[in-house]
Parts: C-alpha cells; structure tokens; sequence
C-alpha cells in the first residue's frame, strides 16, 4: 500500500487563516508566502507587465526575478515569492509599475 508524504511523516493540515487577493477570500497556513497562497488557489498570474499589459506570476520563486510583484497592504512592488503571508493581508494584481496613481 502506497502512503501519502503527509502519512509518513505524520502531518496534519496547519489551521488557516484568510488574506484577501483581488477582493476574494483566500485560506493561507503559516509560514506560506504569498505565491504559495496563490499557486494553492489555482492563481497563477498577480501583475501585468509595464509594456503591453502581459500576465506574470511566479518565475523563479526565489526571489532574483520581479515577475512575482504584487500590492500588500496598499506597498506596490512586493515580491510574492518572499512576502510572507499574514492573517489579515490585502493582496491585489499589480498593473505596471504599480505606481499609477503617482503618474504625472
């Protein structure tokens, strides 16, 4: 009989707590990031390129690239592969720069 990896190390599920992405309510567990929320809930696109508006999600996932860039909190540019997720967190996509409403 096969066993799950959670079986054999004797895991269960860790409580969840909400965060907020796009206005939807998301299960995170502690110590997940961000990206790991999302990729959890089937999200795999949070930011928009500058240039013609492409999707972009996680790329590398550990930080050395900005395809991951989302709001938290109202903070543009916060890379979701290294944010930790937090109860309470307002998480939005991302369009551009993330600075429209600066734009002179």
């Amino acid at each position: 009989m096969m066993r799950s990896p959670r079986e054999l190390v004797g895991g269960s599920p860790a409580a969840t707590y909400p965060i907020a992405f796009d206005g939807r309510d998301l299960p995170a567990q502690e110590g997940q990031t961000i990206a790991a929320v999302l990729w959890a809930a089937g999200i795999q696109a949070w930011r928009t390129t500058r240039q013609g508006g492409a999707p972009r999600g996680a790329f590398c996932g550990i930080g050395s690239c900005y395809d991951c860039l989302v709001t938290v909190n109202g903070r543009p540019n916060q890379r979701a592969c290294l944010v930790p997720a937090r109860p309470g967190d307002t998480v939005t996509t991302q369009e551009g720069s993330g600075h429209a409403d600066l734009a002179v």
